[in-house]
């Protein structure tokens, strides 16, 4: 085979005590407009404005939409949001996938990086594992679509997700919230203010726990698979001295104990691992399931019923989290509006995956992870009006991250008593510099130019090691060491990334823009490598977008209607590759990321929200991406020539998507009623697969929800009868296929229901 190869706040804190979230709920409590739609204020452009008046396309979720769909994680928002999809692995699903407008990173382990940033209270989550969050107490989420390079930095080529919880109110009050539902599920939820010093000091302690059983039977003993069980703590602190000064401090602890990822065996007839139906192994309870996939020229098909196999490893899926943030908003000072962020995040998984899915001990394929990392950043930027016409935003950002990621596998059926150990080790650390100037030319129209400059470095130690147990099957420590090599590397690179934009008021309802960014994604290296060289580096990835837009009111704010329309270019793309390495030794699956494509991605967002009669909500979106290859010459491992690409659908991109919803409000019984009811649409994408192959092309999904609820005049607690997925529609969520050797499935959740109370005081 010849493949080709590819810290500011503490020093602002101490000037301003000796001196005497846009942050969304806290500048985003909703505005009542006489009878119309409401007033959303977003801070997309890290300043609280109204999103009919912001020029680029985002989209809000409030956390009263949060709390309505029972979400305890990101992914549970996959469907409500025009052009994103929210995914993660099948065999690792603390590794959240976010695709944006096509643009996404299918990787699971850290060294690849991200497209869409995830920011929870200003705070970048650099990495992907434990990027879903725990949503709790949250004030709203927005979705930011296009490159937002200049304002939120490296790595936001697909956009942004921004998260804000609850602030502080320096009022005592409170709330909590109870669900019981079904797969054993119980969820509490609950949020205390207290003021500790009137208008000066105020604190706030929020918790959350979640648990519910699995959704697959394990053939092996009949035990349910897949259970949640999580816990998360989050607590403020907000010192206000001064009208002009806030302080904020919050720190924020995540513990889940959830079970083993679930993999579902999907190996076809031929593959090396394919187990036929109905076939008991020694010590298993059921019979073999049927595989999800019967060749590889069809789409894999969920069952009825989800079954899979864990025969072998413990079921234990691990995840600490622990988050510090420390805000400063400093107002009316010398040089302009001063906000410096400090945060602090580290993590620690430890999960077991019985990869193979099934009971044979030939087929073993099992994994044990261990990843831990931390990463420290810091903001400082100001906002100066020069004039009466003219914003200028400055500012700073500094980040250090580091991970060490220590992978076992044991591959029993490559070769008896074989087994493999990976390890990571990478430090990043990146510094920044950005301006964006926002120019009022008259009362209508508003020009707009930003630049970010950039410089990162990554090193990064990558090492193999293959282990042979001469007397028995493979084990994930204490077999003899037959040999490996380690292979260090560091690189440094400077990018530019900017934006150029106007928005004209047409009228006090009618917002019209368009603008041009440039945004970048860091280069890297390799930390999962079968063979030296795959190690890299490879280099950014850069993308070029055309975005016009109308944001528009009508009727008395009865009817809101946005639409974007973008064009894309998407240079130097970074490709994933898995590919078979067959040598003297067992057979490996090797990985290289290397620049080897050119795409164009075009489409549109459309979001419309109606009041007809009072009481009665109507919304619903439409979204269409056109996302392909232009140039891509893939290296096929297996016939050891290059296939062209062009033409061929990027990863995670459907082509059309679609939401529709009511919410209808009514007196009754002297109180409130509430109906409400959801469709979602997703069309056919491949997930996982560079090459279109139909078996691991993702069917279209159709999901439906619903709620009905009551609360009484007084509006101190609400009772709620609901339901996702009300038709239990069966899909496939993710595919991979490694072709001869076998293919993993993950399904999507079957029906759910629950009855939620809810308390306020």
């Amino acid at each position: 085979m010849h493949p080709q190869r590819y810290c500011y706040s503490s020093a602002i804190a101490l000037a301003a005590l000796m001196a005497s979230p846009a942050m969304a709920q806290e500048a985003s409590e909703p505005v009542s407009s006489g009878g119309g739609l409401q007033e959303i204020v977003v801070t997309a452009q890290k300043r609280a404005e109204s999103l009919q008046d912001v020029p680029i396309s985002v989209s809000a979720v409030s956390g009263a939409m949060v709390d309505s769909l029972h979400a305890t994680s990101l992914k549970d928002l996959q469907g409500t949001v025009p052009n994103i999809q929210i995914n993660n692995f099948t065999n690792t699903p603390n590794s959240a996938v976010f695709t944006i407008r096509g643009i996404g990173v299918i990787e699971p382990d850290p060294f690849a990086g991200n497209t869409v940033s995830i920011v929870q209270d200003g705070v970048p989550q650099y990495f992907s594992m434990g990027a879903l969050l725990d949503l709790f107490d949250v004030d709203r989420v927005e979705v930011l679509r296009g490159p937002q390079g200049t304002l939120f930095g490296a790595n936001t080529t697909g956009g942004v997700v921004n998260v804000s919880t609850a602030q502080p109110t320096g009022e005592f009050g409170g709330k909590a919230e109870v669900t019981i539902g079904n797969y054993d599920r119980i969820d509490v939820k609950a949020a205390i203010d207290v003021p500790v010093v009137e208008d000066v000091l105020a604190a706030k302690v929020a918790v959350m726990h979640s648990s519910r059983d699995g959704f697959y039977t394990n053939i092996v003993d009949g035990s349910d698979m897949g259970s949640r069980n999580v816990t998360a703590v989050r607590g403020y602190l907000k010192y206000t001295p001064t009208s002009d000064l806030n302080i904020t401090l919050s720190g924020e602890y995540g513990r889940a104990r959830n079970g083993a990822p679930v993999v579902v065996n999907g190996s076809v007839p031929g593959d090396l691992l394919y187990a036929a139906p109905g076939t008991v192994y020694p010590g298993q309870k059921l019979p073999m399931y049927q595989s999800p996939c019967r060749s590889t020229t069809a789409p894999c098909k969920a069952p009825n019923k989800y079954y899979s196999a864990n025969s072998s490893v413990p079921d234990i899926g691990n995840m600490d989290t622990y988050r510090a943030t420390l805000t400063i908003d400093w107002d009316n000072t010398g040089i302009g509006d001063l906000t410096a962020i400090t945060g602090y995040k580290h993590f620690d998984l430890l999960e077991y995956t019985d990869n193979d899915a099934t009971a044979n001990p030939a087929f073993q394929l099992d994994t044990y992870r261990h990843t831990k990392g931390w990463q420290l950043s810091q903001e400082l930027r100001t906002s100066v009006d020069l004039n009466d016409s003219i914003n200028v935003l400055l500012g700073g950002f500094y980040l250090k991250t580091h991970y060490d990621h220590f992978a076992s596998l044991i591959l029993e059926f490559a070769s008896p008593g074989f087994s493999q150990v990976n390890t990571q080790k990478q430090d990043n650390w990146s510094g920044s510099l950005f301006a964006q100037t926002f120019i009022d030319v008259s009362d209508k129209l508003r020009l707009q130019g930003g630049i970010r400059y950039t410089h990162e470095e990554t090193e990064m130690l990558a090492g193999t090691e293959n282990f042979l147990n001469p007397d028995g099957p493979g084990q994930f420590f204490g077999s003899p060491s037959i040999g490996g090599f380690d292979v260090k590397r560091k690189k440094s690179w400077d990018k530019l990334g900017w934006k150029l934009g106007f928005d004209y008021k047409a009228s006090d309802d009618l917002l019209l823009y368009g603008y041009y960014a440039r945004g970048f994604k860091s280069g890297g290296f390799v930390g999962r490598i079968s063979q030296p060289q795959d190690i890299g580096p490879y280099g950014p990835e850069t993308v070029d977008t055309f975005e016009a837009g109308l944001k528009a009111d009508w009727f008395d704010r009865r009817l809101r209607t946005n639409l974007s329309l973008f064009y894309t270019i998407y240079k130097d793309m970074q490709v994933t590759q898995n590919y078979i390495l067959d040598g003297d030794g067992p057979t490996q699956i090797g990985t290289s990321i290397f620049n080897a494509a050119q795409s164009t991605i075009k489409g549109f967002e459309l979001e419309v929200t109606a009041l007809p009669v009072d009481g009665l909500t109507l919304n619903g979106t439409l979204a269409y991406l056109d996302a392909k290859y232009d140039k891509f010459l893939f290296f096929n491992s297996l016939t050891g020539d290059y296939d062209d690409l062009k033409g061929y659908r990027l990863q995670n991109s459907p082509k059309w998507a679609a939401t529709l919803g009511a919410t209808y409000e009514f007196a009754l019984f002297g109180g409130t009623a509430t109906m409400g009811a959801g469709y979602s649409y997703t069309a056919s994408k491949f997930l996982q697969g560079l090459t279109n192959t139909p078996i691991v092309h993702i069917q279209p999904t159709h999901l439906v929800r619903a709620n009905i609820g009551w609360k009484p005049e007084n509006e101190r607690w609400s009772i709620e009868l609901w339901g996702n997925n009300l038709f239990d529609k069966r899909y496939v969520e993710a595919a991979t296929w490694n072709t001869g050797l076998f293919s993993q499935v993950a399904y999507k959740a079957p029906r759910e229901y629950g009855l939620s109370f809810r308390f306020n005081w």
